[in-house]
Order: C-alpha cells, then sequence, then structure tokens
C-alpha cells in the first residue's frame, strides 16, 4: 500500500507533503497504516468531498494505492469527516518531521 500526501493553505500558506510505502516498513507499522486506511473507510469517501473556501483554510489530497485499487480524496479540513481525521493527523506530523 502506498499513500501520497499533500496539504495546502492556512495561514502561511504552506504546503506540506509526505508519502508513505508500506512494504518499506515494519510489519507492525504497515498494519497501522492500513487500520487508519480501512478505520476511515477511505475507499467509500467521494473523490471530492465540499471543498470549502475561505482564508487560512487547510486542504488536502491524499491518494492511496493498494493492490488493484488507486483513489484520491481531496477535502478542505472543515469538510474532512471524523473518520477521517486519525489518517490526516497522522500524515501531517510525518510531513512535519
Amino acid at each position: 500500500m502506498q499513500i501520497q500526501f499533500e496539504r495546502s493553505g492556512g495561514f502561511m500558506g504552506l504546503r506540506l507533503q509526505t508519502a508513505v510505502h508500506a512494504d518499506d516498513l515494519p510489519a507492525e507499522e504497515a498494519a497501522e497504516w492500513e487500520q487508519m486506511v480501512n478505520s476511515a473507510r477511505f475507499f467509500d469517501l467521494p473523490s471530492n468531498l465540499e471543498l470549502e473556501s475561505g482564508a487560512d483554510r487547510l486542504f488536502y489530497k491524499i491518494t492511496v494505492i493498494k493492490a488493484e485499487e488507486e483513489h484520491t480524496v481531496l477535502c478542505s479540513d472543515a469538510a474532512a469527516p471524523e473518520s477521517l481525521r486519525p489518517l490526516l493527523d497522522r500524515l501531517t506530523a510525518l510531513a512535519r518531521q
């Protein structure tokens, strides 16, 4: 499984990017990423969640490639469902490292 992540916008307009390649991770850590994707029901989310424009909004682009499936979700911070928040938080923390 691969995850590509990009966050843009916000007060400073900074862009964060990172990627996760589960095949390169220890089995336990790869399983954690897999669990977060499954818990978010990522492949069931619409490709374009309501993108609310406005000053200082954060915008996310997340692509997950898993076996034969690939899905991209675009959303603003305000439109992100609660189920997606743990994945967004972890990817944001990883991108800041």
